[in-house]
């Protein structure tokens, strides 16, 4: 089935077997930092580094949800999703990063995927959403080859464990972020800006990617989906001079990590100061990479446009672009943004989906991240009305839908955030939930959004935007 046309009063629909979820990560949710034998992480260090973080502010707590497991696992259930994406701290199940299995930690997942099963709910689990170990950060991290090996330790163990109980698996989660914010430009952690470790990561997250996948593959049971989840970024030149630029932003920050996976090779393009050294690759490297995936996770937030303009000058709507003395990045202001400052363009997901179809030869595309931070807040009456989100979900599902429309095989959507969480640098300032986490006292309370998410979810029809309106003054979760 595919979606109806828009006509008028007509409501769309999403094709049968269409996957609803909902995602969050370990060390933005979990908290406990010092529990139950979990050793440290670069982000328990980086986030106890003066200046790393807005106010300072650290996962220690976070939403407590490793004391809350039943609770959450409710929150998803009423939700009437039939898969939640989540990853696993890694230093929870190795405190070290190799050798001993920390049983405790290992447990907790076990405890999360059985409660998820029991509530009909599927486990998607994503083995490496960021938080490495802080051990295997002492000895070289990402820049170091060794740690691509002890990812695969990981997906090992884990797939040993729960291999039988979770339904899809992602390797890694977003190795752009992990690269160019870890390593070059040291905004998240281990924070690091120095080139020459960031090009060594580069081909180390991806050979983890490789070397995990190879390990899931031979201890899941036959037929598991086995992908990994990235976030290309459109980068839109305004002008026909800007297109060089554009396509070198390009080449960057997605193609140095797509054409890897999907094609088993660096772009001839990328700059020399980016590319991974070719001592550091080694026979069947890149074979290990591209190895067939079953599907391919897409996080989508913003586009990025590119004009002419002067960086020391710059004007309203402009930023600075890294190495660029004539030309800026702009946001154009008659464009929607968020709190986060991002701008709104639901279209850019419908082009960056049809981009990948053609890129990956009609893989599964599942739509892993896409959500809206706001500056969300409880009425008096104990409401969190949120219909900037509504609106945002709405805009980007109906960016799907004409995905599909087109003939892009899109297989689901996970929205980002189950609940507001730890933003990274950002701290708690950043609310993308679809739950309202008071951090004091770790109560969740339902935004519009959730029932609005629901209602979706569980009907497999994207209402009209009347409909949209009303169904965001209905909270019943």
């Amino acid at each position: 089935m595919t979606s109806l046309s828009r006509g008028e009063g007509v409501a769309r629909r999403f094709p049968d077997g269409f996957v609803w979820g909902v995602g969050t990560s370990s060390y933005q949710i979990e908290g406990a930092v010092d529990a139950d034998g979990r050793g440290r992480s670069i982000w328990d260090v980086f986030t106890h580094t003066p200046g790393s973080t807005n106010r300072g502010d650290t996962g220690d707590i976070a939403c407590n949800a490793y004391n809350r497991l039943d609770e959450d696992v409710q929150l998803i259930s009423d939700l009437g999703v039939g898969s939640y994406r989540f990853s696993v701290s890694w230093p929870r199940v190795l405190p070290s990063g190799t050798g001993t299995v920390n049983q405790a930690g290992l447990d907790y997942y076990r405890r999360l995927v059985e409660a998820l099963n029991e509530k009909g709910v599927s486990p998607s689990l994503t083995v490496y959403h960021w938080d490495l170990p802080q051990a295997l950060e002492d000895k070289g991290g990402w820049a170091a080859r060794d740690t691509a090996e002890r990812l695969a330790e990981l997906a090992l163990v884990l797939g040993e464990a729960l291999g039988d109980q979770v339904a899809t698996w992602s390797t890694i989660n977003e190795p752009l972020q992990s690269v160019h914010q870890g390593y070059l430009h040291g905004t998240h952690a281990p924070g690091h800006r120095d080139a020459k470790l960031a090009a060594a990561a580069t081909h180390h997250v991806l050979l983890g990617h490789g070397l995990a996948l190879a390990a899931l593959r031979s201890c899941l049971p036959a037929g598991t989906p086995i992908g990994l989840a990235m976030d290309p970024q459109p980068f839109i030149a305004l002008t026909d001079d800007a297109r060089p630029v554009a396509d070198r932003l390009d080449t960057e920050w997605n193609r140095a990590f797509l054409d890897p996976v999907l094609q088993g090779r660096y772009p001839a393009e990328l700059a020399d100061h980016l590319r991974p050294p070719q001592e550091l690759i080694e026979a069947g490297d890149l074979e290990l990479i591209s190895a067939p995936i079953d599907f391919f996770g897409v996080n989508y937030y913003r586009p990025h446009y590119v004009r002419p303009g002067n960086p020391a000058e710059l004007r309203q709507g402009e930023s600075a672009i890294a190495g660029e003395r004539r030309f800026v990045e702009y946001k154009p202001p008659e464009v929607k943004r968020t709190v986060m400052e991002w701008i709104v363009v639901p279209q850019g997901l419908r082009e960056l989906l049809g981009r990948l179809h053609r890129e990956s030869g009609g893989l599964p595309l599942y739509v892993t991240e896409n959500g809206c931070a706001a500056d969300d807040y409880v009425a008096p009456e104990g409401i969190v009305n949120d219909e900037e989100r509504i609106e945002y979900i709405h805009d980007h599902l109906d960016a799907v839908l004409d995905a599909i429309d087109d003939g892009v095989n899109v297989a689901g959507f996970f929205y980002w955030t189950l609940m507001d969480n730890f933003e990274w640098a950002e701290g708690y300032r950043r609310r993308f939930g679809l739950y309202y986490v008071e951090f004091e006292s770790g109560r969740r309370i339902p935004k519009q959004s959730a029932g609005y998410y629901r209602q979706v979810a569980r009907s497999g029809e994207l209402p009209l935007p009347q409909e949209a309106a009303r169904l965001a003054a209905i909270i019943n979760v």
